[in-house]
């Protein structure tokens, strides 16, 4: 069953079925002959002392007896002998004896029929014993016998404790395993695939297993991507604090003249400690929640970028292609920065005489952003290691600390996309955003 709520509501009404079913089926068998016979007081050993009155004292004993019995409990009785003679009148009017001969059909008649046979074990003989017990006399005995209501309690009691108990496993092994991974996930050790079992459930319990699944692997993911950024970020710092380090101590041992000299290498190397630290923090904030998202203004978005690309690479051309078509929905400022980053890269490694070409163009139901440079490429043992965070390739000159393609592939990710690299066949290197078109209303 594939939910927790039909689940529970459908336990609930099969108890109430078993119960009514077997309560009915105890009805049954507490009204039928043997056990009436048995169990009604009026009937319990009244043929056995019968039987012992007629044979030691008499038929006008026994006559009496069964008056008795009757004035007593209201029980209507006739006793056969062998042959099929009445041994005695009995207490069964005749009047009521023709009313029964006209209607054979028991169920319409106002009275309980029940006969038993009895043999004396003194004298051997066989008699025959037909009881009328009316309709009101026989319900008013099963009420005030404390059997049914008991029997049907009992019945209840125990089908009700059996799927409650059934249900109640169902329902809490799941949540043991479950507050199991939380308590774990805290501890950070979790085992991804600890409620592998559970999201196999087709239920609420195991879409909450899925769900569980997700969040830890993707926590188990920000914490392990925090810890490397974190010895990245140390080992990162180490070499610019060092060499502020060297050249305060040489200025501190410096005349006036070589002190001059100095300052500008001591605000070079503050300046850089400033960037690495302004794009840390930009990665940082990635995983920030951004709020709400937005239509995305292309036009608006490239042009900035051009504006700033003539302002720090005056020198160098930039071609923009735009498809009209072309629609997202996002954080415009978080792909503002990633397609800065990009250009910023392609600007720095392609020749002044060839330029870089921005492309936005809708591929089914994805927007594509590409930036291209005609620059030397990445060799191909590299490409999957680009977009680690701190991660430069071999043989590249210019300035960066290797972070820029960490915050576009990061940003991507946020936008339900992602950041595709490689080397363009006719040379150069492009760095691709894929990423979900907006759907158009109506």
């Amino acid at each position: 069953m594939r939910s927790l709520f039909w689940r529970i509501l459908a336990t609930f009404w099969l108890g109430i079925a078993l119960v009514a079913g077997l309560s009915l089926l105890l009805g049954r068998a507490l009204n039928q002959d043997a056990w009436i016979l048995s169990l009604h007081p009026g009937l319990d050993d009244l043929d056995s002392k019968w039987v012992k009155r007629y044979e030691q004292q008499g038929p006008a004993a026994a006559q009496d007896f069964l008056e008795q019995r009757k004035r007593k409990y209201r029980i209507d009785t006739q006793v056969l002998g062998e042959s099929g003679q009445q041994l005695v009148k009995g207490t069964f009017p005749s009047r009521a004896a023709a009313f029964e001969a006209r209607h054979g059909d028991d169920r319409r008649l106002p009275w309980r029929r029940l006969t038993a046979e009895y043999t004396s074990p003194e004298s051997g003989e066989s008699y025959l014993f037909i009881y009328r017990i009316p309709h009101p006399e026989l319900a008013a005995w099963h009420r005030g016998s404390l059997l049914w209501p008991l029997s049907a309690i009992a019945i209840a009691l125990v089908v009700l404790t059996l799927f409650s108990l059934m249900l109640t496993l169902s329902i809490t092994r799941p949540l043991d395993r479950l507050r199991g991974a939380v308590h774990d996930l805290g501890q950070t050790a979790y085992q991804q695939n600890s409620l592998a079992r559970l999201a196999t459930r087709r239920d609420e319990l195991g879409l909450l297993a899925k769900d569980f699944n997700r969040m830890g692997e993707r926590l188990q993911g920000l914490i392990g991507s925090q810890r490397q950024l974190l010895r990245d970020v140390s080992h990162e710092l180490r070499s610019p604090l060092a060499r502020l380090r060297i050249a305060l101590a040489l200025a501190e041992r410096a005349d006036a003249a070589e002190r001059e000299r100095l300052w500008p290498r001591l605000s070079q190397e503050c300046d850089r400690l400033e960037a690495l630290i302004s794009e840390i923090l930009a990665l940082a904030r990635l995983d920030a929640d951004p709020g709400a998202a937005q239509p995305v203004d292309l036009a608006a978005l490239l042009g900035n970028l051009q504006e700033d690309a003539r302002l720090t690479a005056p020198q160098q051309q930039l071609q923009i292609d735009l498809d009209p078509r072309a629609r997202l929905e996002g954080w415009p400022d978080m792909l503002e920065r990633a397609l800065d980053n990009l250009l910023r890269n392609a600007l720095r490694f392609s020749p002044a005489d060839q330029p870089v070409l921005i492309s936005v163009q809708c591929q089914g139901q994805n927007v594509t952003l590409s930036v291209r440079d005609h620059g030397p490429g990445v060799a191909s043992e590299h490409l999957e290691q680009l977009g680690k965070p701190f991660f430069r390739a071999p043989g590249q000159s210019g300035s960066g600390h290797g972070l820029g393609l960490a915050i576009a592939r990061r940003a991507a990710q946020r936008h339900g996309g992602e950041l595709l690299l490689s080397n363009h066949p006719q040379g150069g290197f492009i760095a691709t955003l894929s990423l979900p078109a907006r759907q158009q209303a109506g």
